[in-house]
């Protein structure tokens, strides 16, 4: 329950400012939409990358626990300078190198409560998800409305407040956390810990503003940078890598870094919901109830609102059929979702050219990509967490992190992209959604096989 908390206040942060940024952009700021999804393109790509640097300090240097601490302090600074416009672009720094510490080691560190063989490992990832999501549901309605409707500056200010809630949350429940740690290697902080803490937090200001000069090289050569950074998580993992020699953990390698290649199919759909959709909603659905316009922002909300009343139930349903005599594979539970994804699109593209678009059509899409999310997102960490050779746990949560890189990067940039090739969206991404969800259904029976021990 304290990882549940800490992380639903972390989402009610990152979401809101989410919801805000792409319109924060095009209406406050003045960026046209495809400028303004360029940044949210290279936005929501860092965030996925800096958990490869965040997980391999956790690793080596720091624990899951003190890297967890680091990233709320960071990010709660960051969502604090985004009410300040003259440093938005210091809080978005900020934010991703926060979200680097914070989200691979909150997720290792959940997976440490179970053991490897315990069935109820994937319904408790299922339930930890349900936090996530209650996070992500009131971000949109308090942060998302009060930015969009009173003041921009407010609602990033509210999205501070929320993080400083989750880590007092987090420290007042170190006890517990250290007890359900079934590893033992969760400790009690002492004077020297907080030092680091402090210090690496404040570290990170001067950092980003480094980081700045380098602004249009990262934009320009985002894609290689990605490379680049593979390579060297390999090269600094090449230790404990040379050390997992057994054939079987090879193999669990070579597993989850397949499903991570699809899994970039379903995240570059499903991340249309921040930029393309929201736009999409802003101004060619009808958001009118009686006199009053619902403010797009709130249709964020949907997604996470379903999954609060449907995650227990899947929850439930995995649970019951991981010990049926005919259980669902991890790879069939995600080619599922990345189907009901394109099932979504495939209704955004017939309707999208309709003169009056009731905001119910809306709603259907969020639900079908709603379901997907749930066959796919918690099912991959619950897998990354109880398939990754022991020494190598927190690489392969980078290595899964790396690939909601360049899906949320391509998101971003596939709108300007196709729009320059006279290319329809939505009809691109019903295309490529079903295309892999069929691909990975039919290689599921061989990928399993790499997880069989022998």
């Amino acid at each position: 329950m304290p990882l549940f908390f800490t992380e639903m206040w972390e989402r009610f942060s990152y979401y809101g400012m989410r919801a805000l940024l792409v319109l924060y952009l095009v209406e406050s700021v003045g960026y046209s939409d495809f400028a303004a999804l360029e940044i949210y393109a290279i936005y929501t790509g860092l965030v996925y990358v800096t958990p490869i640097f965040g997980g391999y300090l956790a690793d080596q240097y720091l624990g899951q626990n003190k890297s967890i601490l680091i990233g709320a302090i960071v990010m709660m600074l960051g969502h604090l300078l985004m009410a300040f416009p003259d440093h938005l672009f210091l809080a978005m720094g900020l934010l991703i190198i926060g979200n680097g510490f914070f989200k691979p080691n909150i997720s290792t560190l959940l997976g440490k409560f179970y053991k490897s063989n315990d069935t109820r490992r994937d319904s408790g990832f299922s339930f930890f998800y349900v936090g996530i999501n209650l996070g992500a549901f009131m971000a949109p309605l308090v942060i998302g409305f009060v930015g969009e409707t009173i003041s921009w500056h407010l609602g990033f200010t509210l999205a501070a407040f929320g993080m400083l809630i989750g880590l007092i949350q987090f420290l007042f429940n170190q006890n517990t956390i250290i007890s359900d740690d079934l590893t033992g290697e969760t400790k009690r902080l002492n004077f020297n810990d907080w030092v680091q803490i402090i210090s690496i937090s404040a570290i990170t200001i001067p950092f980003v503003l480094v980081i700045f000069k380098l602004n249009e090289f990262i934009k320009i050569y985002y894609l290689e940078l990605l490379t680049l950074l593979f390579f060297f998580l390999i090269l600094q993992y090449r230790t404990k890598i040379k050390k997992v020699t057994a054939f079987n953990d090879l193999k669990k390698v070579a597993y989850i870094f397949l499903l991570s290649i699809f899994v970039i199919f379903f995240w570059i759909g499903f991340e249309q919901a921040g930029g393309s959709l929201t736009l999409f909603a802003k101004n060619s659905v009808d958001r009118s109830v009686g006199h009053y316009e619902i403010p797009a922002t709130l249709f964020q909300s949907i997604n996470p609102l379903i999954i609060i009343f449907m995650g227990p139930l899947i929850a439930n349903f995995w649970l019951r059929s991981d010990k049926s005599q005919t259980p669902l594979s991890t790879s069939k539970k995600m080619s599922l979702g990345i189907f009901l994804l394109g099932f979504g699109f495939l209704i955004l593209s017939l309707i999208q050219n309709q003169v009056h678009i009731h905001f119910s059509w809306l709603i259907l899409i969020y639900f079908l990509h709603t379901i997907g999310e749930l066959c796919l997102s918690p099912i991959g960490l619950s897998m990354v967490s109880r398939v990754s050779p022991r020494k190598l746990a927190s690489m392969m949560m980078g290595i899964w992190f790396l690939s909601s890189a360049a899906a949320n990067y391509f998101a971003g940039k596939l709108p300007e992209f196709l729009h320059n090739l006279n290319i329809d969206l939505f009809i691109f991404l019903t295309l490529i959604s079903f295309m892999a969800a069929i691909i990975l259904f039919f290689m599921a029976p061989f990928l399993e096989k790499l997880i069989i021990e022998k």
